[in-house]
C-alpha cells in the first residue's frame, strides 16, 4: 500500500507524476524508519532531521507537518500494509511539488510513504563474515548537502553495484579530501584501544540517527573516549574494530578489510545499550 499525501491506495493504483521534481531532479528527501508493533523507533530524531533538511533545501514546510500528523500518517501506512503488530521498515519521501526546471515554480511539498515487513524486532549482532573495501570511482563532497538524506544517492547506488560485482558486503566512501566519509548503508565507527572515532559532519557523512544515539551512549561511558574526527584510509588496518550503523540494522560489525581481521567486542557492548534506548525511547 502507498500513502500519497494522506490518501492510501494499492501499489498498482499509485501514480507518479512524470513532472515530479523528486524524479526529474532528485529534489526530495527521505527517512527510513524502523517500526515495531506500530512504534516508530527514534521518531523524534527522524522528524527533526527531516524538518531541518527541508529548511536547508528551502522547501516550504506545510503547517500540518507536525510530529503528530506525520506519525499518524506513517502508522496508517503501516496498518494498511497489515504490519501494525509486526516489525516494519517504513520510508517517507518528501518531494518539492510543482514544475519548473532547476528553478522550482513553487516551494511546497508532497509526500509518499510505504511500509515493508522486516524480520528483526530488536537489533542483533551479526557474527557472519562481513568484508568491505574502499569505493573510489566517485567521491562524496565534504559539504552540508552530503549530510542530508536526499533522493540523489547515485554514488551509493553505483557503489552498491561495485560491491556486489566484486564480492564485498559493503564499501566505504571516500570524500573529496580523501578521508573516509561513511559506508554505503550507514555511518562508520572505528575502535582503537579505548578510543572510538567517527567522521565529523564536516567530512560529508550522513547525519545518522543511530550515529547520534551511539555518540550519546559512548559519551556516558567511562571506559571509552569518543572522537569526532577525520579518518584516513591508512587508519583502517590499524584499528581493533570497525562497525557500521544505520536505523534498520543498528550496528553491523565489519570482520575484514583487505588483510585485516577485526573483533566485535565493543560493538556487542554498544548494541545492548542501543536496544535499551530503542525500547525506552
Amino acid at each position: 500500500m502507498i500513502n500519497h499525501n494522506g490518501t492510501i491506495s494499492a501499489v498498482t493504483e499509485a501514480r507518479l507524476d512524470p513532472f515530479n521534481r523528486g524524479f526529474l531532479y532528485g529534489d526530495g528527501l527521505f527517512e527510513t524508519i524502523k517500526a515495531v508493533n506500530g512504534k516508530l523507533l527514534f521518531w523524534e530524531d527522524h522528524y527533526f532531521r527531516l524538518m531541518a533538511s527541508m529548511r536547508i533545501l528551502r522547501m516550504d514546510i506545510p503547517m500540518e507537518f507536525t510530529p503528530e500528523y506525520l506519525e499518524e500518517q506513517l502508522k496508517s501506512t503501516i496498518e494498511a500494509a497489515g504490519l501494525i503488530n509486526e516489525t516494519a521498515r517504513v520510508r517517507i519521501t518528501v518531494y518539492r511539488s510543482g514544475g519548473g526546471t532547476y528553478l522550482p515554480e513553487e516551494r511546497g511539498v508532497g509526500f509518499y510513504a510505504f511500509a515493508k515487513a522486516h524480520s528483526e524486532p530488536f537489533y542483533l549482532l551479526k557474527d557472519a563474515p562481513y568484508e568491505v573495501e574502499l569505493y573510489k570511482d566517485h567521491y562524496i563532497s565534504a559539504d552540508l548537502i552530503s549530510t542530508l538524506k536526499t533522493t540523489n544517492k547515485i554514488v551509493h547506488v553505483t557503489g552498491s553495484i561495485y560491491a556486489q560485482e566484486n564480492g564485498y558486503d559493503n564499501c566505504l566512501l571516500v570524500n573529496s579530501d580523501k578521508n573516509i566519509a561513511e559506508a554505503l548503508q550507514g555511518n562508520l565507527f572505528l575502535v582503537k584501544g579505548t578510543t572510538i572515532k567517527t567522521p565529523p559532519l564536516a567530512d560529508g557523512c550522513l547525519r545518522g540517527i543511530i550515529r547520534k544515539q551511539l555518540m550519546g551512549i559512548i559519551e556516558l561511558m567511562d571506559e571509552y573516549t569518543l572522537e569526532e574526527a577525520s579518518i584516513s584510509p591508512f587508519e583502517l588496518q590499524k584499528a581493533d574494530e570497525l562497525f557500521i550503523t544505520n536505523t534498520i540494522k543498528g550496528i553491523q560489525p565489519i570482520t575484514k578489510y583487505r588483510k585485516k581481521q577485526y573483533t566485535a567486542n565493543t560493538a556487542a557492548a554498544l548494541l545492548k545499550k542501543l536496544n535499551v534506548k530503542a525500547r525506552l525511547g
